[in-house]
């Protein structure tokens, strides 16, 4: 017995068999999909995995800088000296499509093209160990606004890779099997039905 009621009619054994064909192309085009966002996820993985241990190494670079400003000048001078940054950045979110999967790509533009313009304060009155610093810092930039870019891409194809794999589960474990159950049963009953009739014409002709 299907685990599904229906009536075991011709048109309903029509209509599975059709339901079938769908499900079995369903599951072969997420069977795919589901294979090349992997492909796409360890690429993003292994790429995420080198920038940030790039973003780390110079970031640990910068703050070493930073330590050794701080080794000439007092905390209060370099607060003070960076209170008010003179640079703004003017963020720009777009997406590409990735198997269907909507990529976040950051770009940005400052708002003046002074490179000079990333020091909030006058260069005459800092140490060059803090110029040092402020500098190696905004040269990190770029890489983080990648690796974040990255990670978010990691986050959104590893949901869809999870919710294609349940799809394709779905199909492969429960919707094929049960409709081929039902379809058998329907044939079961019609054959079934079949042979009570050609007994009943054959008494009939008696």
């Amino acid at each position: 017995m299907p685990s599904i009621h229906v009536n075991p009619t011709r048109m309903e054994l029509t209509r599975l068999k059709k339901k079938r064909i769908i499900a079995v192309r369903g599951h072969k085009l997420l069977k795919d999909k589901r294979d090349e966002l992997v492909k796409q996820f360890i690429i993003m993985i292994e790429k995420n995995k080198s920038l940030r241990e790039l973003v780390e190494e110079k970031i640990n670079i910068a703050n070493q800088k930073f330590l050794l400003a701080k080794s000439e000048m007092s905390s209060e001078f370099i607060n003070t000296a960076l209170l008010a940054p003179k640079q703004t950045l003017i963020f720009d979110v777009t997406t590409k499509n990735i198997m269907s999967v909507n990529i976040p790509k950051f770009d940005y533009k400052t708002r003046t093209s002074e490179d000079n313009d990333i020091f909030p304060y006058g260069l005459a009155f800092t140490s060059l160990s803090l110029d040092d610093a402020v500098k190696s810092l905004s040269l990190i930039f770029d890489d983080m606004l990648e690796l974040a870019e990255i990670e978010k891409a990691c986050q959104l194809l590893s949901a869809e890779i999870e919710k294609t794999r349940r799809r394709v589960n779905a199909l492969e474990h429960v919707v094929i099997p049960q409709t081929n159950e039902t379809i058998k049963f329907i044939e079961m009953k019609l054959d079934e039905n079949e042979r009570s009739s050609q007994v009943r014409l054959m008494r009939i002709g008696i």
